[in-house]
């Protein structure tokens, strides 16, 4: 939690927006660890004007169903109060509280029925199973808002900080003050972010028969980041004898969590994209550096590992982009040509290659690309095109849109 940063992130605007309406929707805000979800639902709950009440259920005792209903009497008592304007009730973690969704299904309805003027929003770290209680308990009740890791422009306007701070350090807010001091900032990084995520958001809420095998493969994908690789290589690398269907899962499970993910070759038909060997990506570049014992200055001097940097905050800008919604992305192979980045919008799609400056197995395949899909447009990041920072500090939309 980031009590004392007043920085407000754009989407708090429309959170507002949504919570002074006349109409009644339940809002679930869902995001990685130390995005900001309780500093920015808070600033705008004092923003709104109305009277609320914030609880949690990230605590050490176990909640059940019966803990939401007494929070949310609570909260009724505070709108009967409140007059016209109502009140605001703030679950956050609610993903913790066994049979959570039925839970606030029965007595969203009730609130309803009544036409009580009582307005929720619920907050998750675990989008994953967030949104299995969503759309199992609660279709037609709910909007939905995505936070992401925090951008490059984000993280300048807050911090001020340069484009290889960026690299090097990432987009975690509550981490940029230790960044003067690196090994605190890299022991908070695999303690408090890393460790706890694994550890609380997905060993304790999901079915993970090899938990060492989910923690080396959150390891590799941080190594790896960037790169294409097969499953079955995979599973050489982990030295594990499972089965690639585990594998699989568990990637979509650290993606659930907002650490790492897959991203799926581009051929056309969903079928083939599915079959393929993802290219892994992390969703904050902080999850390669922490663990790499380098400081910024040796990092930069390492030309391998800042090529590798520079086209992983490329990556983590787009998929993030993707998990709220406004893209999907991919790449694309063929044979010994590659591209980097293949991103689809609507029906737009946008073929873009990154000069990192790291060395190339392969050649670039954008003219390849182009002659097979006819992509809306290609777009060439680093090197003597669009300047890194140019391109990270303006939103997926501007370049993927037409």
């Amino acid at each position: 939690m980031l009590s004392n940063l007043t920085y407000t992130r754009p989407c708090a605007a429309d959170l507002l927006d949504r919570l002074q309406e006349p109409r009644r929707f339940l809002q679930v805000i869902t995001g990685a660890r130390q995005v900001g979800k309780t500093t920015l639902v808070t600033q705008v709950a004092e923003q709104s004007g109305l009277l609320y009440r914030f609880t949690s259920a990230d605590e050490p005792t176990l909640r059940g169903p019966e803990w939401i209903a007494q929070q949310w009497d609570a909260a009724r008592l505070m709108a009967g109060d409140a007059g016209p304007e109502g009140a605001l009730l703030i679950l956050d973690e609610v993903q913790k509280v066994p049979n959570w969704a039925e839970a606030v299904k029965r007595l969203w309805d009730e609130d309803t029925r009544s036409r009580r003027r009582l307005k929720v929003v619920l907050l998750g770290s675990a989008p994953l199973l967030l949104g299995r209680g969503l759309t199992e308990s609660l279709a037609g009740r709910f909007e939905l808002l995505h936070l992401p890791h925090w951008t490059f422009h984000e993280m300048q306007t807050a911090f001020g900080w340069s484009l290889e701070q960026y690299l090097f350090y990432g987009a975690y807010p509550g981490a940029a003050p230790l960044a003067r001091h690196p090994a605190r900032w890299s022991r908070y990084i695999r303690d408090s972010l890393i460790e706890t995520t694994i550890a609380r958001d997905v060993l304790l809420l999901s079915r993970v028969d090899k938990p060492a095998l989910l923690r080396r493969l959150f390891e590799l994908g941080c190594v790896y980041s960037g790169q294409i690789l097969s499953y079955t290589k995979m599973l050489g690398q982990l030295q594990d004898a499972g089965n690639t269907t585990t594998l699989a899962h568990y990637l979509d499970l650290l993606t659930g969590a907002g650490m790492l993910t897959g991203l799926q070759k581009y051929a056309g038909a969903a079928v083939r994209r599915r079959s393929s060997s993802p290219k892994l990506q992390v969703l904050n570049t902080a999850l390669m550096t922490a663990g790499c014992g380098l400081t910024l200055a040796k990092a930069r001097a390492d030309r391998e590992l800042w090529g590798r940097l520079v086209e992983s905050a490329v990556g983590a800008h787009l998929a993030n982009a993707a998990g709220g919604g406004s893209c999907k992305v991919f790449y694309w192979r063929d044979r010994n040509r590659e591209v980097d980045f293949v991103v689809r919008a609507g029906q737009a799609m946008t073929a873009i290659e990154v000069k990192s400056g790291r060395s190339r197995h392969t050649p670039s395949g954008i003219t390849a690309f182009a002659n097979a899909f006819r992509p809306t447009r290609t777009l060439l990041v680093g090197g003597d095109g669009i300047a890194v920072d140019e391109f990270l500090s303006k939103p997926v939309e501007h370049w993927v849109c037409p």
